[in-house]
């Protein structure tokens, strides 16, 4: 997955730069919500029937926050095999989920914040070496 961003124009939350999309936003930040809701880990048995839920769809409190707050209800409804493919799986390469094979579950993961850490100090690495001889040629 790329993250592409603008650093005069950042959003609000880790989630609007991280999807493309407003139900991904809202389906992201849903399922950090239920992992959150059973203890920062969930089973496969659990994970499957979040994805069944959001399949058959639910709906959900939001608001609204210009020009005034308002809150609306807003029906959530996301393919399971979307959910698999657009939410969970870029979520997990990316570390912000991990998955223990073993325990067979899912959990919140700080990796992602220390791969950020790891590729701001290459672009530090890369910006101190020594420029690379090239000729134009005509």
């Amino acid at each position: 997955m790329v993250i592409l961003f603008d650093q005069y124009n950042m959003p609000d939350n880790v989630y609007e730069l991280i999807f493309a999309t407003s139900q991904q936003v809202i389906v992201g930040k849903l399922l950090i919500e239920e992992i959150k809701q059973h203890d920062g880990e969930m089973g496969k048995t659990e994970m499957s029937m979040f994805a069944t839920q959001l399949h058959d769809g639910f709906t959900i409190e939001t608001e609204q926050r210009f020009p005034i707050p308002i809150k609306k209800k807003e029906k959530i409804s996301y393919n399971k095999r979307q959910f698999y493919d657009r939410i969970l799986t870029p979520m997990k390469t990316m570390g912000m989920i991990q998955y223990d094979m073993y325990k067979k579950n899912y959990k919140i993961s700080e990796q992602f914040n220390k791969n950020l850490m790891k590729i701001g100090l290459m672009w530090l690495q890369e910006t101190r070496k020594a420029p690379f001889p090239f000729e134009v040629k005509k």
